[in-house]
């Protein structure tokens, strides 16, 4: 639908209707968008590549979780939810294709519509398109999820909000969503918001009510059994109404998906050992290659699986809050650096076999280049080289250890830094520029032993170098109600980061939200450079200035030393009953809730 505004000016000269007619033909309705060049499937595709569009269905698979949850609600700020809730219950106008950088089909929808320079966009929807309690998803039901999720739903979804300038229906199944700012990922994001049902929140706020007040959403599944804190049962709903689309064809294939919830990794493991869970994913190659020997893999009941993939290693490690003084001073952090022996930890705890994040989009073409920046990147950051942290313009690699277990070489590298940060041992005990001794406190999950181990070598380190470390172990209410809270000076930490960066990294590391509760900058990072260069993404229009950005913003992250890397997830480990099959193409992304459970089957 055309606005009604464009009318008056008709009567014009015939090049400014040409160039007006032009602009529309740009606008046309299509069945998917890219966030650059064009979809790789055409409107008529069977399924996703990643995809078998003959798998059959049927079966029940369990899942295992740690922790525990007091909600069913994903989108209200209070409570916690089981992970897996939003991708199986739940829908959006769009849906990505995860063997594509950034690219999203209609799925809710059934065409979208964008102008050249992606100042609004149109979603029509699918007339079918239905909830879970069969009733139509309609445009108040798509205008209210934003506004509501916008205002009063979980942090997650508001900084979107204040992004849109107007949204209106411009037709029966149509709407518009006009951005207030340039930013050409906001049409794909408008894409990837859930829908959520207007009428059964009618008359109360979305945060009200109690676990058994469970969001009605558009999805393949709906919650059928729950007892809190123990498990979760999702049936398949056999009226699914997008059962035939080709985006849903050959996916969410089991009748009965369930999720049981385990105090700690080690009683969940002992479980799929004991074959009460279907699958497990495994993050430690050691353990890959020495933990899964037990009775019913050596039958060959449980089969293990490498799932291959060509996204960023994102970042795993230690983030370091560095709101709070002494850990705002770069050389204290590089000294923390240098103590984290990382060729001892990683033989100790993966066998050595695992390899090292070098920055944050290490493993593509997004990450930085290795020495001096050049051509483009130095560009972007050569407005901010006097306030870059050091090594940022001439290049910055992470310490390496000596290959002994005491590391001697680095520790008194550490020691110098540290000098030279103002710091003095006194009687055994590393005094601070206030004359105070340097205490760390390491927040970590309750059950987390992998993490366990690797704190415990690292504490040792810094007792050596006069500093007290504590390992604080809280459970999972407490853990997230503190990280929430800022409260803590390191803990673990990991941002899975995509092939195409975008408004993501605002929320990662901008700094318009370093400060505030809830935050997920976790490091406190706020540096204009980190800013320019997340706006320089944002702007890109074609691959070259978005890699150029990305590397520059790489750079500064990377030296700004704001997390200990520790391994990265090179391929996706999967140990499942043999009873599990999946397509033997998986997407560019490889593995994730996107890919098991969503394409795998039953089969006997």
């Amino acid at each position: 639908m055309r606005p009604d505004y464009f009318r008056p000016f008709r009567p014009l000269t015939a090049g400014i209707a040409l160039l007006l007619g032009a602009s529309f033909a740009d606008a046309e309705s299509r069945h998917a968008i890219a966030m650059y060049g064009a979809p790789a499937l055409p409107p008529d595709f069977v399924s996703l590549p990643y995809a078998n569009p003959d798998a059959p269905k049927g079966g029940r698979v369990v899942f295992g979780n740690t922790g525990g949850f007091d909600s069913l609600n994903p989108f209200a700020q209070k409570g916690t939810f089981p992970w897996q809730m939003p991708f199986w219950s739940y829908e959006s106008l769009m849906g990505r294709s995860w063997d594509e950088p950034f690219t999203l089909y209609g799925l809710l929808a059934e065409s979208v519509e964008v102008p050249p320079d992606r100042a609004w966009v149109e979603f029509t929807l699918r007339e079918e398109a239905r909830f879970s309690d069969g009733s139509p998803v309609t445009v108040e039901d798509v205008i209210w999820s934003y506004q509501t999720l916008g205002t009063e739903g979980h942090l997650r979804y508001r900084g979107f909000w204040s992004r849109i300038a107007s949204i209106e229906a411009t037709g029966p199944r149509s709407l518009r969503i006009t951005f207030a700012d340039e930013d050409r990922e906001l049409a794909m994001l408008a894409g990837l918001r859930p829908i959520l049902q207007k009428a059964q929140w009618e008359g109360r706020s979305l945060s009200e009510g109690n676990i058994h007040d469970i969001p009605i959403g558009t999805g393949p599944y709906v919650v059928s059994a729950y007892e809190p804190g123990r498990y979760v049962t999702f049936a398949r709903n056999p009226d699914y109404w997008g059962a035939d689309l080709g985006f849903r064809r050959g996916t969410m294939n089991f009748d009965e998906m369930r999720i049981d919830f385990f105090g700690d990794g080690t009683v969940l493991m002992e479980a799929f050992k004991a074959g009460e869970l279907s699958a497990i994913r495994e993050f430690n190659a050691q353990k890959w290659d020495s933990a899964y020997d037990f009775p019913a893999a050596q039958r060959g009941d449980v089969i293990k699986t490498e799932i291959a993939h060509g996204k960023p290693s994102g970042m795993t490690g230690f983030v370091i809050n560095t709101r709070r003084a002494p850990f705002d001073d770069w050389r204290l952090r590089e000294a923390l650096l240098l103590a984290f022996n990382f060729e001892f930890i990683n033989d100790t705890v993966t066998g050595g076999v695992m390899p090292r994040i070098t920055s944050y989009f290490s493993g593509t073409d997004l990450a930085y280049r290795p020495g001096t920046a050049s051509g483009r990147e130095a560009e972007l950051l050569a407005p901010f080289a006097a306030d870059l942290p050091p090594g940022t313009l001439e290049g910055y690699a992470l310490p390496q250890g000596d290959g002994t277990a005491r590391n001697r070489t680095n520790l008194r590298r550490a020691a110098q830094f540290l000098e030279q940060a103002g710091f003095r041992i006194e009687q055994g005990q590393l005094l601070g520029p206030d004359g105070a001794p340097l205490a760390l406190r390491f927040l970590l999950r309750q059950g987390d032993s992998d993490m366990q181990t690797v704190l415990e070598i690292y504490t040792r380190a810094l007792e050596r170098l006069g500093i007290a470390a504590q390992i604080e172990k809280v459970d999972n209410a407490q853990y997230t109600a503190r990280v929430a809270e800022l409260d803590f000076d390191l803990t673990p930490f990991r941002r899975d980061l995509s092939l195409s960066p975008g408004n993501e990294q605002r929320l990662y590391w901008g700094s318009h939200s370093a400060g505030q509760p809830g935050t997920r900058n976790l490091m406190g990072a706020a540096s204009p450079a980190i800013d320019a260069m997340i706006d320089r993404m944002l702007a890109a229009t074609t691959e070259d200035e978005l890699t150029a950005a990305t590397r520059a913003l790489d750079r500064v992250l990377t030296a700004g030393r704001y997390v200990i890397p520790i391994w990265r997830f090179d391929v996706g480990r999967i140990a499942h009953i043999r009873q599990l099959r999946f397509p033997p193409n998986p997407p560019i992304y490889g593995d994730g809730p996107q890919y098991m459970p969503d394409v795998w089957w039953y089969q006997d």
